[in-house]
């Protein structure tokens, strides 16, 4: 795969849709949730995030699973079970949060004190 070479709009341009595929107040908790090779069923996101309604998580999962982060497995038993795991695609994000993670532990470390208000 060559990589490519972006100008500064391209580039803006790539950020912004990669952002729009995690925005949101619950996807990144969700994707949080499911790193690591979890593998969740509905009822347990509800539990891990109970600040979420029912509808918003079934939402949140459906754009997951849509953008090709998620994958959603239903099986054919009653009462019915559904699991949620992340693609390989949406696993690879997870070193790119932990930068992103590690970015901001290092601006408390380096930044200078701000003034009192």
């Amino acid at each position: 795969m060559t990589a490519k070479t972006y100008t500064p709009r391209t580039a803006a341009a790539g950020v912004e849709a990669a952002l729009g595929l995690v925005e949101g107040r619950w996807k990144l908790l969700i994707l949080f949730h499911l790193f690591d090779g979890k593998v969740l069923r509905y009822s347990d996101l509800e539990r891990a995030i109970p600040e979420i309604s029912q509808k918003m998580l079934a939402q949140q999962l459906r754009r997951l699973e849509a953008d090709g982060l998620v994958a959603r497995t239903a099986y054919d038993e009653v009462p019915p079970r559904v699991d949620y795991r992340l693609t390989p695609w949406g696993q690879a994000l997870c070193p790119a949060l932990d930068a992103f993670l590690s970015w901001t532990e290092r601006r408390d470390d380096e930044s200078p004190p701000r003034p009192a208000a």
